[in-house]
This record gives structure tokens, C-alpha cells and sequence, in this order.
């Protein structure tokens, strides 16, 4: 049942997804004990849960990825095609979710390494993106290659690119 922005979920009722799967976890994070017989979740859709019995909230919020747009020496920019989904086969730059413990520059330098094999140093920050639809902010650095890139498992292809040949329409994302 809506109720000015907010969900009321029992486990009686269809349910309105936090995770978009169309299940919403009955159980308090906090007790570890199912809400049931008249406790219910609150949910402030897509904000938080929230436990009517101890009053403990959990909060979604985006999750931070961290992008390098590298280039080589001759100003070019390097591409991979996605070797899973989301996108696969599709072009796009490095870049991932910042792990705990790790800083956004240093999950950009990573996430490189892991997609195309090679080192990079960091440049300017490009950007910072989101859509209030969208789970993730985006973290956009230049970057400058410093070395050959490779075909990883998660890079089927690479290639680069002059800025008039980037394949706009066969992004990714």
C-alpha cells in the first residue's frame, strides 16, 4: 500500500522490490528475526528499510564507480568491448565499483589493470554523473596509458580510438 512516497510491506502483500527483483527481505538486518504477525517494514522507496520493532534503518544509497578514459601517446583514445554483461560486446573505457577500503583513484588505476593490462597515471577529473534512476555515481578521470593495452577475460577486444572514430552508437553505457 503507497502512503505519501512510502511502502508498507507485510509478508501477506505483494512487495515492491529495493532490489528491482520484486522480493523485499522480510527480516531485520539488525535482530536477524522475520517481521511478521502486524510488523511491518517500512520502506521509503528507494531510500531505505526501516525496523518498526527496534527502530533500526538501513539506507541504499548509489554506489561509486570509479572510470579512467585512457589515452596513448598519439592522443587516442583506448576502448574495450565488454566481455559480459551488462553490455557485452559493447565499447566502452575501465572503470568499476570503489571496493572498501580503497579510494577512487586507486579503484580507477585497478579496474584498468584488471580490464586492459596495463598501468595508468591519472590525469583530470572529467566528471562526476548520475541519474536519479540509476544505482551508481559515476567518477570520470582522463588518463594517460602507460603501456600496451591487452585482451583481458573481461576485454574481448581493444582498440583505440581518434576522437572522430569513436563508435558513439555501440557504447555500452
Amino acid at each position: 500500500m503507497a502512503r505519501r512516497g512510502r511502502w508498507v510491506v507485510d509478508s501477506a502483500s505483494p512487495a515492491r522490490s529495493i532490489a528491482g527483483d520484486g522480493r523485499v527481505d522480510q527480516s531485520c538486518s539488525r535482530r536477524g528475526s522475520l517481521l511478521s504477525a502486524g510488523g511491518l517494514a517500512e520502506i521509503t522507496f528507494p531510500r531505505s528499510l526501516a525496523c518498526p520493532h527496534c527502530g533500526y534503518a538501513a539506507y541504499f544509497n548509489p554506489k561509486p564507480v570509479a572510470d579512467a578514459i585512457p589515452v596513448d601517446d598519439a592522443d587516442r583514445v583506448i576502448l574495450l568491448r565488454r566481455g559480459f554483461d551488462p553490455g557485452r560486446s559493447r565499447w566502452t573505457f575501465p572503470g568499476g565499483f570503489v571496493d572498501l577500503g580503497e579510494s577512487v583513484e586507486d579503484a580507477a588505476h585497478r579496474e584498468t589493470d584488471e580490464e586492459l593490462g596495463i598501468a595508468i597515471e591519472l590525469g583530470r577529473l572529467v566528471g562526476v554523473y548520475s541519474r536519479a534512476e540509476d544505482r551508481v555515481v559515476l567518477i570520470v578521470y582522463l588518463a594517460r596509458a602507460l603501456g600496451q593495452p591487452q585482451t583481458t577475460r573481461e576485454a574481448s577486444e581493444v582498440r583505440s580510438f581518434a576522437q572522430a572514430e569513436i563508435p558513439w552508437d555501440e557504447l555500452a553505457f
